[in-house]
C-alpha cells in the first residue's frame, strides 16, 4: 500500500520560499515508471497542478509556475520535495503530494494522494 505524507511550515510571509516534503512508504520512489507530483487547491482557483518528478529524476512543471518551482528527490530517505519561491497570498491553499505509475499525460490523474497540508501566505 502506497502512503504519502506531506510536511512543512504552514504559515509564510510574502516573498519567502515554500518548502514541502513528501515522505513515501510502501514503495520506492525509484521504482520503474513511478511518478511523484505536487498539486494544490485553493477556494478561488480550484485544483492546480504544480509539477512532478519521475523515477529517473526527470521533471515537468505547470508553465504558469515553472519560473518559481523546483522539485527534487532524496532516494535515501524515500522523499521528494517542493520548493516554491517568492510566495504571495495567491499561493495560499492546501498542498497535496501524489503518485502514479506511468507518465502523467493528464497531470491531474494520480493513483495515490497524501492527505494534504494547509499553507497560508500572509503578512
Amino acid at each position: 500500500q502506497v502512503q504519502l505524507q506531506e510536511s512543512g511550515p504552514g504559515l509564510l510571509k510574502p516573498s519567502q520560499t515554500l518548502s514541502l516534503t513528501c515522505t513515501v512508504s510502501g514503495v520506492s520512489i525509484t521504482n520503474n515508471y513511478s511518478y511523484w507530483g505536487w498539486l494544490r487547491q485553493s477556494p478561488g482557483k480550484g485544483r492546480e497542478w504544480i509539477g512532478y518528478i519521475g523515477y529517473g529524476g526527470d521533471t515537468d512543471f505547470n508553465p504558469s509556475l515553472t519560473s518559481r518551482t523546483s522539485i527534487s528527490s532524496d532516494t535515501v530517505k524515500n522523499q521528494f520535495a517542493l520548493q516554491l519561491t517568492s510566495v504571495t497570498p495567491e499561493d495560499t491553499g492546501v498542498y497535496f503530494c501524489a503518485s502514479r505509475l506511468g507518465e502523467p499525460r493528464d497531470p491531474y490523474n494520480w493513483d495515490y494522494w497524501g492527505q494534504g497540508t494547509q499553507v497560508t501566505v500572509s503578512s
